[in-house]
C-alpha cells in the first residue's frame, strides 16, 4: 500500500516522536509558545496532576469551537469537573452501554448488508463513519435527517487543532452549531424525551441546573467524542490488522481475542494523539522548568510508543500484556465514553471479520490522514474482500 505523507498531518508521525523522546522529551516551541511532552511517564503525570496541569482553556475570549468547549467537562477542573462528570457518567456505565449492544449490532449488519456483495468499498464511508454518528445521534435524540450536519460539524471541530484565532469558515460553523443546539435545548425544555439532552436538562448540581454554556459544552463534547474517536478506532483497527500478517485470520478463529486486539490498536495508533493543558504554577517536568500559565501539549501518541514502558513498542502485538496505554487519557479526565467506543469497535470488527472474508486494504490504495494533529485517522480506507 502507498502511504501519502503530509508535512502537517503525517500518517507516520512515530519516528518524529521517537526522535523527540530521545533528544527533546520536553520541548519548547518558540513560535507558538507551547511546551510539548513526549515520554510516557511525563505524559501520564501531566494528564494526572490536575492541580499542577489545568484543563482550562487558555485565553479569556475563546474563538471558534473554543466557545463551545469553554464550559465543557474536558476543560473543567475540580470541584466543577467532578460535579459535571457525575451527570453524564450514568449514561456510560457498563450496564447502560451493554444495553446498547443489540442496536449497535443491528446497525452494523444493516450497513454491511449494503456492501458485502460488492467485494470492495471505502470502510470509513460505509461503516466506520456512519455507525458512531447514528449511535450518538440516537443517544442524544438528534433527528435522523440532521446526522449529516452533525458529522460535518464534528469534522470541522477536529480540524481546528492549531492555537490562534479561528477563520471565518470555522466561526460560521460554530455559530451554526450553537444556533442548532440552542434550539434543540429549548425544544427539549418544553418537550422532554428519553434522550441524554433531556436528562441533562433535568439534572441538578447542589440544587442548580446546568447553565446554557455548560449544556452547549456537553452537546459539543458528545458530538466530537461520540463520532471521531470511534470512527478512527474502527478504521485504525482494520489498518493495523491488515498490516500484521496472520492476525486477521487468527482473530477470525479466536474472536475472544478481539477486545485485547483493540487495546493494542488503541496503543499503536491512538485515535487521540495529544491533549492540551496549562500550568497552574511553575512546574518542573523531566528536569525542565516550565513557567506558570504556559500552554502544554501531552503527546499520547508518543507515550504509547515509549520503549521505556512497552517492550518492542514499535511492533503491533495483540498478545501484549499488560497494556497500560494512555489512549483514553488518565486520571480524572479518563474518557467517560471509553466503554461505548470499545463496544462499538468490538461489534464492528467482529462483523467485518465474519462477513467480509479475505478482508484487506485495497492494493495500491493511497492512505491519507485526516487533517488534524490531535486526531489520528484515515480520510478513506479502500478495502477488498471475497464477495458473498
Amino acid at each position: 500500500m502507498d502511504i501519502t505523507q503530509s508535512a502537517a498531518y503525517p500518517l507516520n508521525p512515530f519516528p518524529h516522536y521517537e526522535r523527540m523522546r530521545a533528544a527533546s522529551p520536553v520541548f519548547h516551541d518558540d513560535q507558538s509558545g507551547s511546551w510539548h511532552v513526549f515520554r510516557y511517564d511525563d505524559v501520564q503525570r501531566v494528564l494526572s496532576e490536575h492541580a499542577t496541569f489545568s484543563s482550562r482553556m487558555g485565553g479569556g475570549n475563546p474563538s471558534g469551537s473554543g466557545q463551545l468547549f469553554a464550559s465543557s467537562l474536558i476543560t473543567a477542573d475540580p470541584p466543577r469537573h467532578r460535579q459535571l462528570r457525575s451527570l453524564v457518567t450514568q449514561a456510560f456505565t457498563p450496564k447502560a452501554v451493554d444495553a446498547l449492544a443489540p442496536r449497535i449490532a443491528e446497525l452494523t449488519d444493516e450497513l454491511l448488508a449494503g456492501i458485502e456483495a460488492t467485494g470492495s468499498a471505502d470502510l470509513i464511508k460505509e461503516l466506520a463513519y456512519p455507525l458512531p454518528v447514528i449511535v450518538i445521534s440516537e443517544l442524544m435524540g438528534i433527528p435522523a435527517e440532521d446526522r449529516e450536519r452533525f458529522k460535518h460539524w464534528s469534522d470541522v471541530i477536529v480540524s481546528q487543532t492549531q492555537a490562534g484565532p479561528g477563520n471565518g469558515k470555522d466561526d460560521a460553523t460554530t455559530a451554526e452549531m450553537i444556533e442548532y443546539f440552542l434550539a434543540l435545548i429549548a425544544q427539549r425544555r418544553s418537550q422532554p424525551g428519553e434522550d441524554l439532552i433531556s436528562s441533562l436538562l433535568s439534572a441538578e448540581i447542589d440544587g442548580q441546573r446546568l447553565t446554557v454554556p455548560e449544556l452547549l459544552g456537553f452537546c459539543s463534547l458528545l458530538l466530537v467524542a461520540g463520532n471521531e474517536t470511534t470512527t478512527n478506532l474502527i478504521g485504525n483497527a482494520v489498518l493495523c490488522l491488515a498490516e500484521s500478517p496472520g492476525t486477521l485470520e487468527r482473530l477470525l478463529k479466536e474472536p475472544a481475542l478481539i477486545p485485547q486486539a483493540l487495546e493494542e490498536v488503541l496503543r499503536f495508533r491512538s485515535p487521540v494523539q495529544s491533549m492540551y493543558r496549562v500550568t497552574v504554577a511553575e512546574a518542573t517536568v523531566a528536569g525542565q522548568p516550565i513557567p506558570a500559565g504556559a500552554p502544554l501539549v501531552a503527546w499520547i501518541g508518543s507515550a504509547n510508543r515509549d520503549g521505556q514502558q512497552f517492550e518492542r513498542a514499535a511492533v503491533f502485538d495483540i498478545d501484549r500484556s499488560p497494556n497500560r496505554h494512555l489512549a483514553f487519557g488518565h486520571g480524572i479526565h479518563f474518557c467517560v465514553g471509553a466503554p461505548l467506543a470499545r463496544l462499538e469497535a468490538r461489534i464492528a470488527l467482529e462483523a467485518l471479520l465474519s462477513r467480509l472474508p479475505g478482508l484487506s486494504v485495497a492494493p495500491g490504495a493511497e492512505l491519507e490522514r485526516m487533517e488534524s494533529t490531535i486526531i489520528y485517522g484515515l480520510k478513506a480506507l479502500p478495502a477488498t474482500w471475497q464477495p458473498a
